[in-house]
């Protein structure tokens, strides 16, 4: 039975064309539960991207969580090592604040993540199907890559303290200069790195024109290795016809402690905020005690909701009026024929004149007849 595309809400049908593409490559679906023991969140508190967690007493006493992130429980649970790999893909909810609602909300995530050694192929697949999940919920979309490798390996020729290269990769995030180079100031950054770092976070377009000026701002091996391997993952996708909508942005960061590697954030037209963000994780894996690289990312599928909202032009295909005498068994026997053939059929006795319909039925003793059309 095909679904009308009608009943479909846009994150509806974007979900069930995720899961779709995510099981072509590959990936398995992992369920798990609402919640986990807060315990392992506590524990690994700097790798969510919020600081307030939902609690509650279990039946045992124990305090419990719901959950306000699925990768953290999927890393826990994989059998995916360096010898074996996994790949997964989930559809849940998670409960966090959204920055700037100052709310808990119900978050709506369909991602994927694929742990094991993650090698050039394993790194172009994953953002490869990033790029295809943006495309899904619309062509209007670019994709802004970065690598945490060249942009750590700048800051780390700073020599701060932790805190400060926190606070300087804050502000290379929100592409703040003016607090950039109120920072440097701050920290007796010399003039020739600040000029580095203010040059990095401006820098932004197409890889083509991006990647030479990104080439001479090189300080070391780490930046080196970093630029050589978006440049790979670019010429791949290139020949590919996949890199027209990728950008490089080294502002597209995160916490010292999460992502590693290449890292990514996907915007569609229409929607203020990224709805997709991803990367490489090896940290997390690390931590959880497995022997694993990884990477994978989220579509945020709750941003969709005032997104692309169609207004349905009728309540229904078919108006459908019958009389007092007409015969019940053969006016079921005609909405069934009409609904078989895909159409919505709304039966009333008198047209009330609230209804929006595309055409307006009658069943007459003789059989059906079209009154009115509306389009």
């Amino acid at each position: 039975m095909t679904l009308p595309k009608m009943l479909l809400k846009k994150e509806e049908e974007v979900i069930f064309r995720l899961r779709a593409l995510f099981e072509q490559f590959g990936y398995k679906q992992f369920k798990m539960s609402k919640f986990e023991e807060y315990d392992f969140y506590a524990e690994n508190r700097s790798f969510l991207s919020c600081e307030n967690i939902l609690t509650f007493s279990g039946l045992d006493g124990k305090l419990l969580a719901l959950k306000p992130d699925v990768t953290l429980s999927i890393v826990k649970n994989t059998k995916g090592n360096d010898k074996v790999s996994e790949r997964v893909y989930y559809n849940e909810n998670v409960y966090r604040v959204r920055k700037g609602s100052g709310e808990f909300k119900e978050i709506m995530q369909v991602g994927l993540e694929y742990i094991g050694e993650v090698d050039r192929y394993a790194t172009l697949e994953v953002i490869r199907l990033a790029q295809k999940s943006l495309e899904i919920v619309s062509h209007d979309y670019i994709i802004d890559i970065s690598h945490m490798g060249f942009v750590l390996g700048m800051i780390e020729e700073l020599g701060l303290t932790n805190s400060q290269n926190e606070a300087l990769l804050k502000g290379i995030s929100e592409k703040n200069i003016h607090s950039i180079q109120t920072l440097c100031k701050e920290f007796h950054v010399k003039e020739e790195m600040k000029s580095a770092l203010v040059s990095m976070t401006s820098l932004y377009g197409t890889m083509d024109d991006c990647l030479e000026k990104a080439k001479a701002l090189c300080l070391n091996e780490k930046m080196k290795l970093a630029l050589e391997e978006l440049e790979g993952v670019f010429l791949a996708l290139k020949a590919n016809g996949g890199s027209e909508k990728m950008k490089l942005d080294f502002s597209v960061v995160n916490g010292m402690d999460y992502y590693t590697g290449i890292i990514f954030q996907g915007f569609i037209n229409g929607v203020p905020s990224g709805i997709l963000s991803g990367g490489r994780y090896d940290n997390l894996v690390h931590k959880l005690g497995k022997n694993s690289d990884a990477i994978g990312f989220a579509v945020y599928l709750d941003l969709l909701e005032r997104y692309d909202t169609p207004q349905k032009e009728y309540d229904t295909d078919i108006l459908l009026l019958y009389e007092e005498n007409t015969d019940t068994g053969a006016l079921l026997k005609a909405v069934e024929m009409l609904t078989d053939n895909g159409q919505s059929v709304m039966v009333l006795r008198k047209n009330n004149q609230t209804v929006k319909y595309r055409q307006l039925w009658s069943m007459k003793e003789r059989g059906l007849e079209i009154i009115a059309e509306n389009d």
